[in-house]
């Protein structure tokens, strides 16, 4: 065998036979092997370590919110005016088949017991005809994450009744604070989000649409409730709330976050 030709050896032979010594590897098909010089079985077994994918050292991972069933571990259920303060200890939250339900005791935020400072937070959520929730983002352990955080708003628009709710208290919005880009909510539908901190910007996709693209330092506004969204904190709990009418509760499902790297 000559080191300018091209011979094309079946997969299953070239294995067979390395001990002839063949050569490096210039392309792979499905049956076929191209050899165009010498090689040794060590370079083989290194070929194939090298072309296969390998996790990064520290590789940012998904970890998931809500894992096992029953009451969570790790959350805490607050008042939705004050998270300071306790809620109803009849109020509990509860995973059922790997979906999980707002209390139905109405008025009530889950708090993560832990805070964050960067990531990315997925998740797909359902509302009935009169659901109203929100999902926090870092804010303290007291007073209202809307306003002393950040809430994005999840509400049918049949919550409201006769009042007409300007976009800043629609789905997708940074409540009473930054409107959405266009209406992508469906009613009683399984709803994905993604939700990206990263430092000062905030990022939000509603089923597959992005609704919110935002740098806080620009905002410097002042609002109506709460602090303008440049003094936001960057670092604080995650949450849920449930505030729905009409018997119904929000519910939620796949939830997970990835911490984002400084």
């Amino acid at each position: 065998m000559h080191a300018n030709k091209h011979t094309a050896i079946p997969v299953s032979d070239s294995i067979a036979r390395l001990h002839y010594n063949p050569i490096v590897i210039s392309s792979m098909r499905r049956d076929t092997v191209s050899l165009v010089c010498r090689w040794s079985p060590m370079f083989f077994i290194a070929l194939v370590f090298l072309g296969s994918p390998l996790p990064a050292s520290g590789a940012e991972t998904a970890t998931p919110l809500f894992p096992v069933e029953g009451v969570p571990a790790g959350w805490l259920v607050r008042d939705w005016a004050d998270v300071g303060k306790a809620a109803d200890p009849e109020a509990i939250w509860e995973v059922k088949d790997g979906v999980l339900h707002g209390s139905l005791k109405r008025g009530t935020w889950l708090v993560s017991e832990k805070e964050y400072g960067d990531f990315v937070l997925e998740y797909e959520f359902k509302l009935g005809p009169q659901g109203n929730s929100g999902c926090g983002l870092r804010f303290p352990l007291a007073g209202d994450p809307a306003f002393d955080g950040l809430e994005m708003q999840m509400a049918d628009p049949r919550y409201y009744g006769d009042y007409k709710a300007p976009p800043a208290e629609l789905t997708g919005a940074l409540y009473k604070a930054l409107a959405p880009k266009g209406a992508q909510y469906q009613p009683e539908a399984w709803n994905t989000c993604t939700i990206t901190c990263k430092g000062s910007r905030i990022t939000i996709v509603l089923n597959g649409k992005t609704v919110t693209d935002v740098d806080l330092d620009s905002k410097t506004r002042e609002l109506e409730r709460g602090t303008p969204l440049k003094e936001r904190p960057r670092r604080g709990h995650i949450g849920f709330q449930e505030l729905s009418r009409g018997g119904g509760h929000v519910m939620i499902r796949n939830a997970r976050i990835t911490e984002l790297a400084g």
